[in-house]
This record gives C-alpha cells, sequence and structure tokens, in this order.
C-alpha cells in the first residue's frame, strides 16, 4: 500500500513534521528512530497482540506436570530394568518388557504426571544407569 491509497488525516500542527519525515531516506529513518529511543528512553518495537502460539509458549513456561520418557536404554540393560522397577514399581517381566521395547527403537513412557523435581531426579537414575530419558 502507498501513502495515496491509505489517507491519513495529519493534524495542523504535526503537518511540517510529518513532511520532513517523509523526505527522509530509510537509513536516515532507522537513525531518528535509535536517537528517539535513546533520548526517550522507550522501544520502537512493535507490540503484537497475544497469539494463540505465545499463550500455547506460555502455558509451557507454567507447566506444573511432566513426564518422563525412555529413549534408549545403553549398554546396561539390567541397571536400567532396575531403575524401571524402582520408578514405577512394576514386576521384573513388565519392565523388562518395558525396556526391551525400548532397545527395539520404541520410546516408552515411565512416569506421568510429576512434578519437575521428581521428573529431574528420575531422569538422574536413568542417566546413572546409562540410559537415554526424555522429560516433556
Amino acid at each position: 500500500m502507498t501513502a495515496e491509497e491509505t489517507k491519513v488525516e495529519v493534524p495542523a500542527k504535526f503537518e511540517k513534521l510529518v513532511g520532513e519525515v517523509e523526505k527522509m531516506s530509510i537509513a536516515e529513518l532507522a537513525e531518528l528512530v535509535k536517537v528517539l529511543e535513546n533520548k526517550f528512553g522507550v522501544s520502537a518495537a512493535v507490540v503484537a497482540p497475544v497469539s494463540a502460539a505465545a499463550e500455547a509458549s506460555a502455558d509451557k513456561e507454567e507447566k506444573t506436570s511432566f513426564n518422563v520418557e525412555l529413549k534408549e536404554v545403553g549398554a546396561q540393560k539390567i541397571e536400567v530394568i532396575k531403575v524401571v522397577r524402582d520408578v514405577t514399581a512394576k514386576g521384573l517381566k513388565e519392565s523388562k518388557d518395558l525396556v526391551d521395547a525400548a532397545v527395539a527403537g520404541t520410546a516408552q513412557m515411565i512416569k506421568e504426571g510429576v512434578k519437575k523435581e521428581e521428573a529431574d531426579e528420575i531422569a538422574k537414575k536413568f542417566t546413572t544407569a546409562g540410559a537415554k530419558v526424555e522429560i516433556k
């Protein structure tokens, strides 16, 4: 859109100033903006309205419930099975089946809906056993 397509009514007291600004190059306008920002301690950054993506991002920052997922078992399969039993209170067969599924390349949910501190503690146990987990 050009200035002719979008006619803006300029108050009389600003006509001279707007006329001067219209004559400036892009580089001069950028310099003017920086000078005004520094002089008045403000920012000319555009403030966008809150979008759905921004709201989703804010929700992630305020997340209080996390899931721990086993991605890779590593070389110490037996140690990982022990950690699974400890963390989930599952039996030996269920823990072994879960670890075997992770070995086959399918990520396995270990614990759901835990607090950040507990999720970090669980992740640390798996890392110590040589496994890789992801906190979501």
